[in-house]
C-alpha cells in the first residue's frame, strides 16, 4: 500500500472506533452491530438516490440534499 492509502485506513478506522463507542445509531433498527449498522446505512442511501422527485418532495428533501446524503460512504454518520 501507498503511504496515502495507510493513512486512510487509519483515519477511517479512527472514525469507526468513536462512532462505535458513541454508540451513534441514528435512525438505525435497534441491536444492530457495527456491520448491521454499515449495511443499513448503504441501503438506506442506495435507496434515497433512487427516489423520484415527487418522492422526495413528499420527505421533505430537495435532490441536491438526497444526493449529498446517498453519496456519503457508509461509515460516515
Amino acid at each position: 500500500m501507498s503511504g496515502i492509502s495507510d493513512v486512510r485506513l487509519t483515519l477511517y478506522a479512527g472514525e469507526l472506533v468513536r462512532e462505535h463507542d458513541a454508540g451513534l445509531r441514528i435512525n438505525a433498527p435497534e441491536g444492530l452491530g457495527l456491520w448491521g449498522l454499515f449495511q443499513h446505512r448503504r441501503a438506506s442511501r442506495r435507496a434515497l438516490l433512487k427516489l423520484t422527485d415527487e418522492q422526495l418532495k413528499d420527505i421533505g428533501l430537495s435532490s441536491e440534499q438526497a444526493r449529498h446524503e446517498g453519496l456519503k460512504p457508509f461509515w460516515r454518520e
